[in-house]
């Protein structure tokens, strides 16, 4: 018997399927948290290839984050059967930068296996490049203005008529010295991926058509977060027709710190007037109560594509409101609810559900009384923003290795390779080979290989810098043959890395653990799409470090920044105070609207129970602070609200439960 045929749009709303069908000209889909969009996005390129619209091959989806671009691609994998999917792009904004970098690299001044410079490389150049003896914060305040030169898609000439203060024209001046050093040392850095691009797209014709004819439609997932110079790239590749899907949020748009302009929603509808809009208003996710929270918070934003999220769920309890006498009074509290609730939703085999419990913050110091409440409970818990892997020494050693295996001319994976591990090379002897290498025109590496450079260093400094040449030669043979993985593992070997782990490590279970992070790093290159150290570094340099580790099952602890995209049953909003919540920067700035959309985020997290809490007071410098509530729970309904002492009756019955919650516990530890 024939299978039935099924609609492949099937249990999408009306807004979904429109926006699944609506495959000519330019279209924004207005998205609300919890509305389905990357369901949409999936649907739609399924419906682009499986009706022949457009090849696999020229459709692009692009997303902020590695591991929302592995998502969608496991999701359109599901979809599309065969090749196709293989032949799709679905990718960050700058693993497309970087793609389009390596195929025009010369059009760009750039030679084949380019090094990318993570933000320690660029750091180093800029501090080296100041005058000696530059502050810190001097440095990284120079760093964050090319940066955000860069972000605007600005040259450094553009850069310098665009300033306006002395501070922004010595950071124009100092952009074009370290371009210049960046291109002496055929790199680039983080921002270049998305600029280069960008520049090339808009005064190349002939890289523009190329461009276009090999990306026929484009989807853009988050297009709220785009900064001025992601909006060039889009517009750059779309072409006037517009053949492009861009989904987003302006309730969402909370990263204006890192360039982010949501006004890139509005200028879609100048630059492309044909622009259809379709809102995606149900709600998959929230409770209608949490809802009607978040929309009654929301409404106080300007708007010029207004939402109104609905849901047809239960409208649930209603948000818990906890006035605290302190951080510590309020962690205790948290910790304590979170003990009754997962042991009220524990599975029949004693399972307890931590992972369905978040703890969200506004800033990571909150997480200090937090952590030690929950230690106190023994709750297991996961804190989001640690040490990421890879800002780890030993991952930062080896990849300074594999960077140099790749590009002999990288000078910033010489110094740090050089001197990891130690074999004798002072800053001393490294400052007369940079003078001899710049004298004879060649990079670090080459010179410290020269016979003619050795025989003007001391014998010691000499021979050590030989034998580091002669390991890495080695090592750049053995790239030839091994496989990625393998190359690691033996370079992990053969340059001393572990052999100076065992020595610097305190006892056997440190060594123990940061050589898995080795082992770790080496399995990441394992993969049959990736050949050569280059090819294999620079796409290492864009991963995200927030992308690798699972928190498993354990309460997740986090800023409200990194909750976006995620969701949970039960929510817990800390620290809802003004000065934190709005932040006091926010408040002098004038940047409520941000701070509201940051507190929205928040509460949309939560799948069915949310509480929020204020401390009453705080220790500041040995003073102690009197707080208000924050202003943004005046802007909440009350009838949505239970603030504490407002509903007696409805108190001494949540105590009651818990007392006999907390005697079962006791009799059940008793029995055992």
């Amino acid at each position: 018997m024939a299978a039935m045929s099924r609609d492949p749009l099937h249990g999408l709303n009306p807004p979904q399927r429109a926006a699944v069908l609506h495959t000519e000209g330019p279209l924004l889909v207005l998205a609300g948290a919890g509305s389905g969009k990357t369901r949409v996005i999936v649907e739609k390129i399924a419906q682009l290839v499986q009706t022949g619209r457009y090849p696999a091959r020229r459709i692009a989806a692009i997303t902020f984050t590695n591991k929302s671009a592995r998502e969608m691609r496991e999701r359109v994998g599901k979809r599309i059967r065969g090749d196709a999917a293989q032949e799709l792009t679905v990718s960050t904004f700058h693993a497309l930068g970087l793609k389009i970098v390596q195929i025009d690299h010369a059009k760009l001044g750039l030679r084949r296996g380019f090094s990318i410079f993570d933000a320690d490389d660029s750091a180093s150049q800029i501090k080296d490049l100041l005058p000696p003896g530059s502050k810190p914060d001097a440095i990284e305040a120079m760093k964050q203005l090319i940066s955000r030169a860069k972000n605007a898609g600005l040259s450094p000439e553009q850069a310098a008529e665009a300033a306006r203060s002395t501070r922004e024209h010595e950071a124009a001046a100092l952009y074009a010295r370290y371009q210049q050093r960046l291109s002496a040392f055929n790199a680039v850095d983080f921002d270049d991926l998305i600029r280069l691009p960008v520049q090339l797209l808009e005064s190349d014709e002939d890289a523009r058509m190329g461009w276009r004819e090999r990306i026929g439609y484009l989807l853009v997932d988050e297009c709220q977060d785009t900064n001025d110079a992601q909006y060039r790239l889009l517009k750059a590749i779309a072409g006037d027709a517009g053949q492009f899907t861009c989904v987003g949020d302006d309730d969402q748009s909370i990263y204006a710190w890192r360039g982010a302009n949501p006004d890139n929603l509005l200028a879609l509808g100048s630059d492309y007037p044909a622009l259809k809009i379709i809102k995606l208003e149900q709600n998959y996710r929230c409770s209608n109560r949490v809802l009607r929270a978040a929309n009654a918070l929301i409404a106080h934003n300007p708007h010029e594509h207004p939402k109104t999220l609905w849901s047809e769920a239960a409208d649930g309890e209603r948000i818990r409101v906890w006035e605290c006498r302190d951080a510590a009074h309020e962690a205790d509290k948290v910790a304590a609810e979170i003990q009754f609730i997962a042991r009220q939703n524990a599975a029949a085999d004693g399972t307890v559900p931590w992972n369905e419990v978040c703890i969200l913050f506004r800033g990571n110091h909150q997480s200090r009384a937090l952590e030690k409440a929950l230690q106190l409970l023994r709750i297991p818990y996961h804190l989001s923003g640690g040490t990421a892997f890879l800002d780890r020494g030993e991952v930062k050693d080896a990849l300074a290795w594999l960077r140099l295996l790749a590009n002999p001319d990288d000078d910033a994976a010489f110094l740090r390779a050089v001197q990891s591990p130690n074999r004798g090379v002072g800053a001393g002897t490294l400052a007369k080979l940079g003078e001899l290498a710049n004298q004879k025109h060649l990079p670090l590496a080459r010179a410290a290989e020269s016979m003619a450079v050795a025989q003007q260093l001391p014998a010691r400094a000499a021979n050590a810098l030989q034998g580091f040449a002669a390991i890495v030669q080695g090592l750049r043979a053995d790239a030839r043959t091994l496989p990625p993985a393998e190359l690691v593992r033996r370079l992990n070997e053969r340059s001393g890395l572990l052999a100076a782990l065992r020595a610097t490590c305190k006892d056997e279970a440190q060594f123990q653990a940061r050589r898995r992070n080795l082992d770790e790093l080496a399995d990441w290159f394992d993969g049959p799409r990736t050949s050569g150290p280059g090819e294999l570094a620079a796409a290492l340099a864009l991963l995200s470090h927030a992308d690798k580790g699972d928190a498993g099952n354990q309460v997740r602890l986090m800023s409200m920044h990194a909750s976006k995209g995620l969701e949970f049953r039960f929510v817990f909003i800390v620290g809802v105070e003004d000065g934190n919540l709005p932040h006091e920067a926010s408040i002098e700035e004038g940047r409520i609207d941000e701070e509201r959309r940051l507190f929205y985020v928040g509460i949309t997290r939560a799948k069915e129970r949310l509480w929020l809490s204020h401390a009453k007071e705080a220790q500041r410098w040995g003073d102690k602070l009197r707080l208000r509530p924050s202003r943004f729970l005046d802007e909440l309904p009350a009838a949505e609200l239970q603030r504490d002492g407002a509903d007696p009756e409805a108190e001494a019955a949540q105590k009651a439960e818990r007392r006999r919650a907390s005697f079962a516990d006791i009799q059940a530890l008793l029995a055992d």
